[in-house]
């Protein structure tokens, strides 16, 4: 991962391409975590768009680059939210969606996530909104409580106290086996 903290690299419209070329990637990867592969690309474009649109707005005194990324991300995320708890509560019925490869090992791996893809979507989709994007910027984004607070724009408590939250949620849904 690249930091990128100069601040002319995300306001100088000739140099936004550092920001997009040091977070492009890890973004699309957060959202294709958190919604489908397929619109994770379009999402992506979005979040960079909608940053380099407001690049003028960016306040390093307030934060990061990284965060703020994260933090225009979920909130496309969370447009995107029906749909999402949709899918988890799919999963959570049917199971994880057919491989198209079919050899030998990834069956053996697709019977060994069958087994956990269901109940660990039916519990994060029994989590509230603010509970499931916590859980998700550290599982999926590896942010730290203080990226998230600045990400989602909530206080630093906030943040420990849905994370507390959902983790006493995800330990009754999935048993003590999982932690």
């Amino acid at each position: 991962m690249t930091a990128v903290s100069d601040t002319a690299s995300v306001v100088d419209p000739e140099r936004f391409g550092t920001v997009f070329d040091a977070y492009y990637e890890e973004i699309r990867r957060y959202i294709g975590r958190r919604l489908d592969l397929g619109v994770a690309e379009d999402l992506a474009a979005e979040t960079f768009l909608i940053a380099f649109r407001r690049r003028g707005r960016f306040d390093p005194a307030r934060g990061a680059v990284r965060p703020w990324l994260y933090g225009i991300a979920t909130n496309l995320i969370g447009r995107h939210r029906r749909a999402e708890l949709r899918r988890y509560r799919a999963l959570a019925r049917t199971g994880p969606p057919p491989d198209d490869d079919g050899h030998d090992q990834r069956v053996v791996d697709r019977v060994s996530a069958g087994m956990t893809v269901g109940r660990l979507s039916g519990a994060l989709a029994g989590l509230s909104q603010g509970e499931r994007d916590v859980v998700l910027l550290v599982a999926y984004g590896g942010l730290t409580y203080e990226e998230i607070a600045e990400a989602l724009g909530v206080a630093y408590g906030t943040v420990a106290s849905r994370l507390s939250r959902a983790r006493t949620k995800l330990h009754k849904s999935l048993g003590a086996e999982v932690w």
